[in-house]
């Protein structure tokens, strides 16, 4: 018998299952059973399923419902009469599993554990201008009494080839099957373990969503700070409900007014920011109420400000967002130019970024741009190229008391004509309508006198947010009783 060799300095490494181990070992369990429903890319899943042996005792049945009369017949007529959507895979799903319950009767195979798999997916067009996104899920038993869980998420293709377009979707779907069955108990590690054997410049998820008895106590919102935290997508968004959404389907051809900050806590000023820049805003030519979506965005590297991310603190400031009723996004950018980049895949429509003076001066400064090959002028080229403008909130001098706003604020030197040149052409914008009484309000110093329970906080946050902080303990807030105890 030989024992394995380790030398001094070897490193653990974490053992990676091949795909062909992880489907073999599914198909090896005689309880595991399910059905395969992929539409738009083969049956790429399937295919290693039935490629690692055994896939008799897992495959009940594989399809492949490509025309789209066939598909309306067994899934039903979409709305919007489109196919790679939520609502198509929710139907799959669904269906699959209502037949999979009717033919296989319970007290014929009483310990097996039901699954359907399905994807709905567009790759790669003919002439490479649309790269292809799809929606990909699984429904499943953990216990053969037990309720479905389910696990659902978008996908965007980065390749741009059909084929391994194609395979990696394949590569994708072991993942979440495996993933499902044998990693329920950490969707962190889960989450991680979907590229397994793939790269992030292959695949793009983003958006998740986990239901059901197993996922109980899963918060989705943080699922979706994961995708941002581990790269896997730059941007997140969730609505006030706490529901997470996809981003390209809330923000496809609509005006987007966007807020960016800290929100730690929600003060004020940040809503007097909002509503005054929202009334501003759909006054603008070529803006329509109606068609006008408000995100209030987190940047990850404000999550990280004091180090690694606290998950309670990120949750704190969503819970505080999403009772005012807001969407927030939470993304990867640094630089505003990023962000408008971004809102700009989705919608060719006015934009607008409400922000206080001293963001507007942060913006002027060259340091952030070094990286650029065309510095500062190709950041400004990729901001206000656009059709966008600025709605600037002003700030009150701590030593003058002055009013700070777009006539009198100071950039570098250097950027003085940049600057005035945008304000001339309109493109920074003061918010004229805005409360003096509150301009002394900042988050950081409502944050302080919260964690250090002193009095006179309240007043300085939107009406009924103070009472949640109190409720649920937010940012630290503890009873002036528990503190004495």
């Amino acid at each position: 018998m030989t024992t394995e060799i380790k030398l001094r300095g070897d490193k653990q490494i974490e053992q990676v299952p091949s795909i062909k181990d992880k489907a073999l070992r599914i198909n090896l369990n005689e309880n595991i059973y399910g059905t395969f429903a992929e539409i738009g890319a083969g049956q790429e899943t399937v295919r290693h399923f039935f490629r690692a042996g055994a896939s008799s005792g897992t495959i009940a049945k594989a399809m492949s419902a490509y025309d789209k009369d066939f598909s309306d017949a067994i899934y039903g007529i979409e709305n919007d009469g489109r196919y790679v959507t939520e609502s198509r895979l929710r139907k799959m799903l669904s269906h699959e599993v209502m037949l999979i319950e009717q033919r296989l009767k319970r007290d014929k195979h009483p310990h097996k554990m039901f699954f359907s798999y399905a994807n709905t997916v567009a790759t790669i067009d003919f002439a490479k201008q649309f790269k292809g996104h799809g929606w990909v899920g699984i429904k499943f038993q953990v216990e053969p009494d037990e309720d479905y869980n389910e696990i659902i998420l978008h996908i965007r293709f980065r390749e741009n080839d059909a084929r391994l377009q194609q395979e990696t979707l394949g590569i994708l779907g072991v993942n979440l099957i495996y993933g499902a069955f044998y990693k329920h108990n950490d969707p962190k590690k889960l989450l991680r373990y979907l590229y397994d054997h793939l790269d992030k410049d292959q695949l793009e998820i983003d958006t998740i969503n986990f239901s059901g008895p197993r996922f109980a106590n899963v918060d989705n919102r943080l699922m979706s700070l994961q995708l941002v935290k581990n790269g896997m997508t730059d941007a997140v968004m969730f609505n006030p409900d706490g529901k997470n959404i996809l981003p390209a389907a809330v923000l496809y051809k609509k005006n987007i007014l966007a807020l960016r900050g800290s929100f730690r806590p929600v003060t004020k000023v940040n809503m007097d920011m909002y509503k005054q820049s929202y009334e501003m805003f759909i006054q603008e030519n070529k803006v329509d109420k109606e068609n006008t979506f408000v995100v209030f965005e987190i940047t990850l590297s404000n999550l990280k400000a004091e180090g690694e991310i606290d998950e309670r603190d990120f949750l704190d400031r969503a819970e505080l967002l999403c009772s005012l009723g807001q969407t927030v996004m939470i993304s990867n950018f640094q630089e505003y130019f990023k962000v408008v980049e971004y809102f700009s895949s989705f919608t060719k429509s006015r934009m607008g970024l409400a922000m206080g003076v001293s963001n507007l001066i942060d913006i002027f400064d060259e340091k952030y741009y070094r990286h650029l090959s065309g510095g500062i002028l190709e950041a400004f080229g990729k901001l206000f190229y656009r059709d966008l403008k600025v709605y600037l909130y002003p700030m009150k001098d701590a030593e003058t008391g002055a009013i700070i706003d777009s006539d009198n604020l100071k950039v570098h030197p250097r950027m003085k004509e940049l600057y005035k040149f945008f304000k001339f052409n309109g493109k920074v914008v003061d918010i004229k309508l805005y409360d003096e009484k509150i301009l002394e309000i900042f988050s950081r110093s409502v944050l302080k006198k919260i964690t250090k329970n002193e009095p006179g906080w309240e007043q300085m946050l939107p009406e009924g947010v103070a009472d949640i902080i109190k409720r649920d303990h937010l940012f630290g807030y503890q009873k002036e009783k528990e503190l004495a105890e």
